[in-house]
C-alpha cells in the first residue's frame, strides 16, 4: 500500500468513499455519452443528408458568408441536441446532490451565454479558414496556423476581463487583515499581485475553488466566496499560496504557449487531411471531427502535464506557508465540500484528471512534513 492509499483509508470513511463513487461514476458515463453524441452529430452532418438539409438555406450566399452562417448553425444545432444531457449533468443532478444553488432558468441563461460566445468564436474561426483557403489554395495553412495561435494568445489575455465577467461578478477581498496577509504572501513568493478578487460563485454552487488566470496585466488570483465561507484564514492562505505557485512558475503562460503550438499543429493536420477542401464551407463537420480526435489523442499528455504543475504548486504552497496542518485541513475541506473522487478509475484518471486526487495531495503534504521536520 502506497502513501496515498493509506491516506484514503485513514482520512476518509467508507461512507465518504462510497458516496464519492456514487456521485462521480454516472457523471463519467454521461461525459462519454456526451462525447459520443457530439461526435455522432458531426458525423451525421458530414456524411448524411442531414448536413445537406442544414446547409441548404445557405447555398445562395457567397462562400465566406456561408462559412460564418454554417459555423453558427452547426454550433447551435450541436448545442441544442446536447442540452438535455448537459441539463441533467450540470443542473438537475447537481441540484439533487445539494450543490446547485440557482434555478433552471439561471442554468439555461448561462448555457445561452456560453452558446453566444461559441457562436462568435466558431464563426470567426471558420470564416477566416475558408477565406484563406480560397485566397491561398496551396499554402493557406501557414497564415491560418499563425492566426489561430495569435487568437489563442489574445483570448488568454482578454478572457479574465471580457469573458469571465459574463458569468461571475468579481470584487476585491473585503477582509483587510486577510488581504494584507495574502499580499504579503505574494511578495514573499516573488510574484506580487495588485489584488485578490472574490467571485460570487455562491449564486450557482456550494462547491469551493480558487484559480489563477490571465497573462501580463490581466493576471489575477480569484477566490470563490464559498471558499472564504468554508475555511479558516490560514487554510485560505494555503490555497492562495498554491495559486501563487502557478504564477511564480509561469504555468498559465507555459500552457498558453503550448495551446498556441497545439493550434498550429491542428491547422497542419487539417491541411494534411482536407487540403484545399477547407475552401468549401460544407467541410466544417469533418474539420471539427478531426479536431475532436486530436483533442482526445492529446488528453493523456495534457492531463499528466497539468497534474505535474499542480504538484509543483502544492509544494510551493507548503514552502511558502510552512503550514502542513493547514494544508491538510484545506484539502480535506476541499475534498469533502466538492465531493471529490477519491479513487477514480485508472483510465478516467489518465484521460481527465487535471489535478492529483485528494489522497495524493494529502500524501504530498505528509511527505513534506516528514522531510522538513
Amino acid at each position: 500500500m502506497n502513501l496515498a492509499e493509506a491516506v484514503v483509508s485513514e482520512e476518509f470513511s467508507p461512507d465518504e468513499r462510497a458516496r464519492a463513487r456514487a456521485y462521480h461514476r454516472p457523471l463519467y458515463l454521461a461525459l462519454l455519452l456526451d462525447l459520443a453524441l457530439g461526435a455522432g452529430v458531426l458525423a451525421a452532418l458530414a456524411w448524411t443528408p442531414l448536413g445537406d438539409w442544414l446547409f441548404s438555406p445557405l447555398r445562395s450566399l457567397a462562400p465566406v458568408a456561408a462559412a460564418a452562417a454554417y459555423a453558427a448553425l452547426v454550433t447551435a444545432f450541436s448545442t441544442v441536441v446536447r442540452t438535455p444531457l448537459a441539463f441533467w449533468r450540470g443542473w438537475w443532478r447537481e441540484r439533487r446532490w445539494g450543490f446547485s444553488t440557482h434555478g433552471a432558468a439561471g442554468w439555461l441563461a448561462d448555457r445561452g451565454k456560453g452558446l453566444a460566445v461559441s457562436l462568435v468564436l466558431a464563426a470567426a474561426a471558420w470564416t477566416s479558414a475558408v477565406a484563406l483557403a480560397r485566397a491561398l489554395p496551396g499554402w493557406w495553412a501557414l497564415p491560418a496556423g499563425a492566426a489561430l495561435a495569435l487568437a489563442v494568445l489574445f483570448l488568454s489575455f482578454v478572457a479574465p476581463v471580457v469573458l469571465e465577467p459574463l458569468f461571475n461578478r468579481f470584487r476585491p477581498l473585503e477582509d483587510e487583515a486577510l488581504a494584507d496577509d495574502l499580499l504579503g504572501l505574494s511578495q514573499h513568493a516573488g510574484v506580487p499581485v495588485r489584488e485578490v478578487l472574490v467571485a460570487d460563485a455562491s449564486r450557482r454552487t456550494t462547491k469551493v475553488n480558487a484559480y489563477v488566470s490571465g497573462i501580463g496585466r490581466t493576471r489575477r488570483v480569484v477566490l470563490f466566496d464559498t471558499l472564504l465561507a468554508a475555511t479558516d484564514p490560514t487554510a485560505v492562505q494555503v490555497v492562495v499560496a498554491h495559486e501563487l505557485g502557478h504564477r511564480r512558475d509561469r504555468h498559465v503562460a507555459k500552457l498558453t504557449a503550448l495551446a498556441m503550438a497545439g493550434a498550429a499543429v491542428a491547422v497542419a493536420v487539417l491541411w494534411a487531411v482536407l487540403g484545399t477542401r477547407i475552401g468549401d464551407p460544407r467541410t466544417l463537420p469533418e474539420a471539427l471531427l478531426l479536431l475532436l480526435a486530436l483533442e482526445l489523442a492529446a488528453a493523456p499528455a495534457l492531463s499528466w502535464l497539468s497534474r505535474r504543475y499542480e504538484r509543483v504548486a502544492d509544494r510551493c504552497s507548503l514552502d511558502l506557508t510552512e503550514e502542513p496542518a493547514a494544508f491538510a485541513r484545506a484539502h480535506l475541506e476541499l475534498a469533502r465540500r466538492n465531493l471529490a473522487d477519491l479513487e477514480p478509475p485508472r483510465l478516467v484518471y489518465v484521460l481527465l484528471f487535471s489535478h492529483p486526487t485528494p489522497p495524493e495531495r494529502l500524501a504530498l503534504g505528509r511527505a513534506w512534513r516528514a522531510a522538513h521536520g
